[in-house]
């Protein structure tokens, strides 16, 4: 819901961080990378209840993904680049959900159903990715992120905030759990109506 808002803001400032490294010889790719072992590392460290030391990985691992994104755009923007970009956050943010299952077993089923709402969110944005070259919508951008993004109520800043909070007050976990969960639903719920609306239409054009 936020993401494109807070890009615009942000964005400059990741871009001269990638000025700055572009010398260094760094590629997109060895950021993207280094932020996914991060977020590897965030999991892990969650599931052994070091909860600070988990949102600094996390953090991190939100910085890299900004940052290669905008190395990229200075030197060559790369598809598979935005490949592993899109996988790599995909299982990060679901293996941070599955971390506090495995840290504490009592919000396992609180934890399953937000992985389950990030599977419909996630691929309904995906899904329709595949015919946004074909049938482009306006509800879309990308020239930051490197594919096509569906705008929706829970987006990357919505996720990020989530997984913040829970992180710094896991006692949370279960009812933001809920909440997000069902926003995750709604958004599903408007990306499939807006896309099926939109295709039908394209079909019939």
């Amino acid at each position: 819901m936020l993401d494109q808002t807070l890009r615009t803001k942000i964005d400059p400032y990741l871009d001269r961080i990638a000025t700055k490294v572009i010398p260094w010889g760094i590629t997109p790719n060895q950021i993207t990378g280094f932020g996914f072992l991060l977020g590897l590392t965030s999991m892990a460290a969650i599931s052994f209840d070091m909860m600070h030391l988990a949102l600094a990985l996390f953090l991190g691992n939100r910085i890299c993904d900004g940052l290669d994104g905008s190395l990229a755009r200075q030197k060559e923007p790369s598809a598979a680049g935005a490949y592993l970009d899109i996988v790599f956050d995909f299982i990060i943010y679901a293996g941070l959900v599955f971390a506090f299952a495995i840290r504490d077993p009592e919000v396992a089923q609180i934890a399953a159903f937000a992985i389950f709402s990030f599977v419909g969110s996630g691929s309904s944005f995906l899904a329709m990715a595949i015919f946004a070259h074909q049938y482009p919508m306006a509800n879309t951008n990308e020239t930051r992120k490197g594919f096509h993004y569906l705008a929706g109520l829970t987006e990357g800043f919505e996720t990020m905030l989530f997984i913040v909070i829970i992180l710094l007050i896991p006692s949370w976990f279960q009812g933001l759990g809920l909440i997000f969960g069902i926003l995750c639903w709604i958004t599903t719920v408007q990306r499939v109506s807006m896309s099926y609306r939109h295709l039908r239409s394209a079909d019939h054009g």
